[in-house]
C-alpha cells in the first residue's frame, strides 16, 4: 500500500487538477468517473464507481422493471411493520 501526501489547489469553478503520477498510477483518463465521499471532514476520492452505487443502480432497475418504486416498497415495509406491531 502506497501512503502519500500530495498537496493540490483548487482553482475556479472548484477544478482539481490530479498529479500526473496520481492519474498514471490508477490509470486515469479524462472522462473517467469517481466517488467523492464526506466522511467526518475528510474528503475520500477513488477512482470509479463503488459496489454500493452500482447495486443500487440495479435495485432501482430491478423496481422499475417490476412496476415498483422505492415509495411502494416502503409503504409495504410500513404495512409489515404495522402488522408486526399488532401482534405483540
Amino acid at each position: 500500500m502506497i501512503t502519500e501526501t500530495l498537496n493540490i489547489r483548487l482553482g475556479k469553478r472548484g477544478v482539481l487538477t490530479l498529479p500526473k503520477a496520481i492519474r498514471q498510477r490508477y490509470g486515469l483518463e479524462p472522462g473517467d468517473v469517481m466517488t467523492l465521499r464526506d466522511i467526518g471532514g475528510s474528503i475520500v476520492l477513488t477512482p470509479g464507481r463503488t459496489r454500493i452505487d452500482e447495486l443500487a443502480d440495479r435495485v432501482r432497475k430491478e423496481l422499475d422493471e417490476g412496476g415498483h418504486s422505492l415509495e411502494s416498497m416502503l409503504g409495504v415495509l410500513r404495512e409489515e411493520r404495522a402488522r408486526y406491531g399488532d401482534e405483540d
